[in-house]
C-alpha cells in the first residue's frame, strides 16, 4: 500500500470517529440540562462524549448510572465509568470509585484509591479508611492514624464522622488519641484539595470553569450520600468485658429537648466508660445543656471510670433523655 493510500484509509477511519460523536454533544450543555432536571437530555450530552474519553462526561455518566437519573439505577456500571474517568487522573471520580469499590466489598481494590483521595483531604474516604484502620478491616489497625483521619473528616463538617470520633474517644488510650492529634495536624498541612474542572464550550476553543460539571457534588457535604457505605465503630478487643454495644455511625434524626428533669428517681442513664475520669467530665461537659436537671455519676469499674446521670422517676423518662444525649447511651435499672 502506497503512503498516499495509507494517508486516505487513516483519514476515512478518523473522519468515522468523528461522526461517532455528534455535534451537538458537550459537557457543559449536559450540566445545565441536568440542572434543569432534563436527566434524559444530560445523558444524551454526555454518552457520545464518555465513549469517546472524556473524563468529564465519564464521570457525570457515571454519577448517572449511581443515581438512577436519565438511565436505570446500575451500581455497576456507575463503578466502570468512575473506573475510566479515574484512570485519566480525574480525582473525584477517583474519589467516587474508591468509595464504589469499597461498598461492593472489593476492599483491597479499593484501599488504594482510598488511601490516595484521604491524603489529598476528601473527607468521605477519611471517614471510610479511619473506620477501617479502627477496627482493622482488611488492613491493619492502627489506632492513632484512624482517628486522625476521623477528626479531619470532622472537621470538615462531616457530621457521621464526628459521632463517630465521639464513639472512638470512649475506646482508645489518651496516648493514641495524643498521636492521633498530632498526625491530624500533619494531614491538614499536607492536604492538596483538587482543582476545578474545566471544558471546552461551544468549540470556540476558550477555556472557562465549569464546577457544575462535577454533577450532584455539592461543596464539603455535611451528611453521607444514601449509596455510601454504613459505618460502625466496635470496641477493640483490647477493652474491659463491660464495653458498650457498638452503635452505627449515621446522622441521627434531631430529638426534642427534654423539660428540667427533678433529679429525684432511681433510674439512670450512662453515657460512656472511660479510662481516666477526666475524659468523663469532659464528656459531661458536651452533654450537660442537653440533660438540665441531671446530676452526673462517675461510678468506677475496674480501671474504667463511668459516666452515669440521674436520677429519672421511671424507665421512659430514661430512655427520653437518651435520645436528647446525642452519644451512646445504656439505661441503667435502680
Amino acid at each position: 500500500m502506497t503512503v498516499g493510500r495509507k494517508l486516505l484509509v487513516g483519514a476515512i477511519a478518523l473522519s468515522g470517529v468523528l461522526a461517532a460523536v455528534p455535534a451537538y454533544a458537550d459537557v457543559k450543555a449536559g450540566v445545565d440540562a441536568w440542572g434543569k432536571g432534563d436527566y434524559a437530555r444530560a445523558v444524551g450530552e454526555w454518552r457520545p462524549l464518555a465513549i469517546a474519553g472524556d473524563a468529564d462526561a465519564q464521570f457525570n455518566l457515571a454519577q448517572a448510572y449511581k443515581l438512577g437519573r436519565g438511565v436505570p439505577l446500575d451500581p455497576g456500571l456507575a463503578e466502570s465509568w468512575f473506573r475510566k474517568a479515574a484512570l485519566q487522573g480525574h480525582l473525584q471520580a477517583g474519589d467516587n470509585y474508591g468509595l464504589a469499590l469499597f461498598q461492593a466489598g472489593k476492599k483491597t481494590d479499593a484501599l488504594p484509591w482510598l488511601e490516595k483521595s484521604a491524603a489529598r483531604g476528601e473527607p468521605r474516604t477519611q471517614l471510610v479508611l479511619g473506620t477501617m484502620l479502627f477496627n482493622g478491616d482488611g488492613i491493619p489497625r492502627d489506632f492513632p492514624r484512624a482517628y486522625a483521619l476521623m477528626t479531619r473528616a470532622s472537621a470538615s463538617g462531616l457530621q457521621s464522622a464526628s459521632q463517630t470520633l465521639a464513639q472512638m474517644d470512649q475506646y482508645i488510650s489518651p496516648t493514641d488519641r495524643e498521636k492521633g492529634t498530632a498526625l491530624a495536624q500533619q494531614y491538614a498541612l499536607q492536604a492538596t484539595p483538587a482543582a476545578p474542572s474545566r471544558s471546552t464550550v461551544g468549540g470556540t476553543g476558550a477555556r472557562v470553569d465549569v464546577p457544575a460539571s462535577r454533577v450532584a457534588e455539592t461543596p464539603r457535604p455535611t451528611r453521607l450520600p444514601p449509596s455510601s457505605p454504613p459505618v460502625r465503630v466496635p470496641a477493640p478487643t483490647r477493652e474491659p468485658a463491660s464495653k458498650p454495644t457498638p452503635v452505627k455511625a449515621v446522622v441521627a434524626k434531631p430529638a426534642p429537648k427534654p423539660a428540667p428533669v427533678k433529679a429525684t428517681g432511681k433510674w439512670r442513664v450512662q453515657l460512656g466508660a472511660f479510662r481516666d475520669q477526666g475524659n468523663a467530665e469532659t464528656q459531661w461537659n458536651t452533654v450537660r445543656g442537653r440533660l438540665r436537671g441531671l446530676q452526673p455519676f462517675y461510678t468506677k469499674a475496674g480501671n474504667v471510670t463511668r459516666l452515669q446521670a440521674g436520677g429519672f422517676a421511671s424507665k421512659a423518662d430514661a430512655t427520653r433523655a437518651c435520645s436528647a444525649a446525642r452519644v451512646s447511651c445504656v439505661i441503667v435499672a435502680p
